[in-house]
């Protein structure tokens, strides 16, 4: 294994933890800006959408450059967007700030996954693009904690200055580490959504993006859910969002197992199942023994970590098996879709908590998550590549 490949990760962990600590930072954001919850998730709906729109734009446009100087001025970016949030002093130039992250953010997790492609022998290129997911996977169990815990000392303005001091020592390593030279071919945007058409590419896509819209309906939100309706201190946020990422890094590798072992479709089938499952149980938790509630939802936290995060991996290997050709385009597609989710999450779980209660948020998410597990256990399976030729 090509030990540079770990610089390349830490971008991935920059961007991650950013990515996921927002959702705790959304209280003390709005009292600071004077808007609402609601409102302060189109933070995340705006990061989310420039992301899956803006990844394969760039890619397409810079996919034939020198990918040691997009890496580095990508991550450059990254890190400007945050140093801007940090100095922000209204709603509207955090909202830049954001846009301007995930454009970068994008860019950059497609790049850094196709170099970690060119830098390994053909037997390591799928533990080399785990590498760079692994960043994305330990931002989610330690860096978002710790990125709230900042917060509770210096303000949600604290975190951002932290991720920007990562992001600037992630860009220097990749400068000084990865080899110059290396550039991939010119592919237009109309080859890229032309994977579109292939046989059961689109089922897939949609499997990827309604559980994150439901599983994001709830997260983005998690803060007024955890304060407001389990009655958590804030101070417990950091916990929560460890919990959720100590059972995100268990379900990241154990999901890769299960469809190893069980077949991609079956672990899908089970893991969205599943996802409806734990989901809609969350009203039930306000109503344990108030000695209970903060143990009680912290598990919850852990086994929704697990659930959920055993999905990408198989719907990855679900991916790479349709369009094993162009294996490296069908994933950022897939990333795409599952950052379209995470912007239609924070849209519905805003409309709930506006015109509902956050305690509803539950059932709400539970309900994509069954539309998810629908379309995989009713669809026909699609063939593979060489299936498609040979038919």
């Amino acid at each position: 294994m090509d030990m540079r490949l770990f610089w390349l990760a830490l971008g991935a962990f920059a961007i991650g933890a950013e990515g996921f600590v927002i959702s705790s930072l959304l209280p003390s954001i709005s009292a600071d800006t004077g808007v609402t919850i609601a409102q302060g998730g189109y933070l995340v709906l705006a990061f989310a959408l420039a992301y899956a729109v803006g990844a394969p734009v760039l890619a397409s446009l810079t996919g034939h450059r020198d990918r040691r100087n997009v890496l580095s001025a990508s991550m450059l970016v990254f890190t400007l967007g945050n140093v801007i949030a940090g100095l922000a002093h209204s709603y509207e130039q955090l909202l830049i700030a954001r846009v301007v992250m995930a454009l970068a953010a994008g860019l950059y997790v497609a790049t850094a996954q196709a170099t970690a492609v060119a830098m390994s022998e053909p037997h390591h290129r799928a533990r080399a693009i785990s590498v760079i997911v692994g960043g994305t996977t330990i931002a989610v169990a330690f860096g978002a904690p710790l990125g709230a815990l900042v917060a509770g000392f210096w303000g949600w303005r604290g975190t951002f200055w932290t991720i920007s001091g990562i992001g600037l020592a992630s860009t220097i390593a990749i400068f000084t580490m990865v080899p110059a030279g290396l550039r991939g071919p010119k592919l237009p945007l109309a080859t890229r959504l032309a994977l579109f058409s292939r046989p059961g590419i689109v089922p897939v896509l949609l499997t990827t993006l309604l559980p994150l819209t439901g599983a994001f309906a709830v997260f983005t939100y998690i803060a007024p859910v955890a304060t407001g309706v389990m009655g958590l201190s804030p101070s417990l946020l950091p916990a929560v969002l460890l919990a959720f990422g100590v059972g995100a890094a268990i379900g990241n590798y154990a999901g890769g197992q299960v469809a190893d072992r069980f077949g991609a479709t079956r672990s899908v089938v089970g893991s969205t199942l599943l996802l409806a499952a734990v989901l809609v149980t969350l009203p039930a938790l306000q109503h344990l023994p108030p000695s209970l509630i903060a143990a009680g939802f912290l598990a919850f936290m852990v086994v929704w970590g697990v659930i959920g995060w055993s999905l990408p991996p198989a719907q990855a290997s679900r991916v790479i098996k349709l369009a094993p050709d162009v294996a490296p385009l069908a994933l950022s597609l897939n990333a795409s879709a599952l950052y379209l989710g995470v912007a239609l999450g924070s849209v519905v779980g805003g409309e709930v908590i506006t015109y509902a209660s956050p305690v509803d948020l539950g059932w709400v998410g539970a309900l994509f998550a069954l539309a998810a597990f629908a379309i995989v256990a009713l669809a026909r399976p699609a063939p593979s590549l060489a299936e498609a030729k040979l038919g």
